[in-house]
């Protein structure tokens, strides 16, 4: 299909082997398909651009905005309604409160006669997110074909393996397939595709080859190397607009985009500055350096535990392992004050900069200074992932193979001041 190639570009295998699991329309297609892969990998756009040009039947649900079960399953239900009456324009709101509700109206919802005969398609983005919810959805999601006696398929997209989903309990395996990174070959051929139309596109190639060159050590997600093309690209063009040299001449184009570029180096993945900050920064004869980092801000919008992992971060990296008895337990017995710290040790921390942690201390005193009852949930270990990429923490390795991971806290005292302010 020459028009979905150039719909998809770099995923050729991936989409031929989507197309013959999809067979044809009337046929019985396999009962669930369990996508995954690194964050921007194309799983969601391939898996909605295929569904859209064959036009499939199919929704599409993202489990981030569902978040709870009857949120869910109303959601698949209510656009399955709507897809089936579609025809008439009429369909009233679906109620379903337990999965076997959804069985039972599920088989409703699909006698119509625009979904008779035909594959359904529930597509479940953010999959992971299933996890924390009951027990029996991941299961009954996987036998759906099985459980309604109707031709649907499930299809899971999700960043981490299926090995971290299989159940204790053992399930139905679902087809699984793997979209690898981009390489940078992927990368260049992908970018350069959305060249504008007033310049030619060798031109914009050869401002993409320098734009990786600078950035793919650092970075590899596609989304955010195409923003930061659009908003670099201006300046690169800058000299040909004002006359002072020709698409060709790219020594000189390198010399005049290389300052921002080192600008947005400070920035990827942080978004500190809205697009028209960023335009208007570019416009100013500012050195790099004038533009902080996140960490400088005494204000940043955070998740909420985010903020509180934070703050147990700086107690762990700035107090003695030893003082966490007496500071986070409430029955810890007595201590000699001679015995508990010396005078210079107190003066010294700060000083001396932030000390290296095992995660099981950071989540000690996490549980202790959160009021409501923490579970160690795979979002928890979400947020530090987030922070670390952010550099507000930093991991620092292990000590040996049976250690687990360290960190340091690499925020001030002012930073944790502000976001502690918020929160108490």
């Amino acid at each position: 299909m020459p028009h979905l190639e150039n719909m998809v570009l770099c995923r050729e295998s991936q989409v031929a082997t989507l197309q013959s699991l999809f067979g044809e329309r009337h046929h019985f297609s396999f009962p669930s398909i369990f996508i995954y892969g690194h964050t921007a990998s194309g799983k969601t756009y391939v898996t909605q651009t295929l569904l859209k040009t064959l036009e499939l039947p199919h929704v599409f649900v993202n489990c981030v905005e569902c978040f709870t079960l009857r949120l869910l399953l109303e959601q698949i239900l209510n656009r399955l309604s709507h897809l089936s009456s579609s025809e008439d324009g009429y369909c009233t709101e679906i109620t379903c409160d337990t999965f076997n509700d959804f069985v039972r109206l599920f088989k409703q919802v699909t006698k119509a006669e625009s979904l008779k005969d035909q594959t359904v398609y529930i597509v479940l983005d953010k999959a992971e997110y299933l996890r924390d919810m009951e027990a029996n959805l991941l299961p009954g999601f996987l036998r759906l074909q099985e459980l309604t006696d109707r031709n649907v398929t499930v299809i899971f997209l999700s960043e981490i393996v299926w090995e971290k989903f299989r159940p204790n309990t053992g399930c139905f395996e679902p087809f699984v397939l793997y979209f690898p990174d981009y390489s940078i070959g992927n990368l260049q051929k992908i970018l350069s595709h959305d060249h504008p139309p007033e310049y030619s596109a060798d031109f914009y190639a050869a401002y993409i080859n320098i734009l990786l060159g600078v950035f793919y050590t650092v970075c590899r997600d596609l989304k955010e190397l195409r923003h930061l093309a659009v908003l670099n690209f201006p300046k690169y063009c800058e000299p040909v607009v004002k006359g002072e040299a020709s698409e060709r001449d790219t020594r000189k184009l390198w010399r005049n985009i290389e300052p921002h570029l080192k600008k947005a180096m400070q920035t990827v993945y942080l978004r500190e500055i809205s697009s028209s900050q960023w335009e208007k920064l570019q416009n100013d004869d500012t050195d790099p350096g004038q533009l902080k980092g996140l960490s400088a801000y005494t204000h940043v919008e955070l998740p909420y535990y985010s903020k509180f992992i934070l703050i147990a971060a700086y107690l762990a990296s700035y107090n003695p392992a030893r003082t966490d008895k007496r500071f986070f337990l409430k029955h810890h017995g007595k201590i000699k004050k001679t015995n508990f710290l010396k005078k210079h040790e107190k003066t010294s921390n700060h000083l001396l900069g932030p000390k290296p942690f095992p995660l099981d201390r950071l989540l000690a005193i996490l549980y202790s200074i959160v009021d409501s009852r923490v579970a160690p949930t795979a979002n928890i270990f979400s947020q530090i992932t987030s922070l670390v990429t952010l550099q507000l923490l930093a991991l620092v390795g292990h000590d040996d193979q049976l250690d687990g991971p360290k960190y340091k806290c690499t925020v001030s005292l002012d930073f944790i001041r502000a976001i502690a302010r918020e929160n108490l």
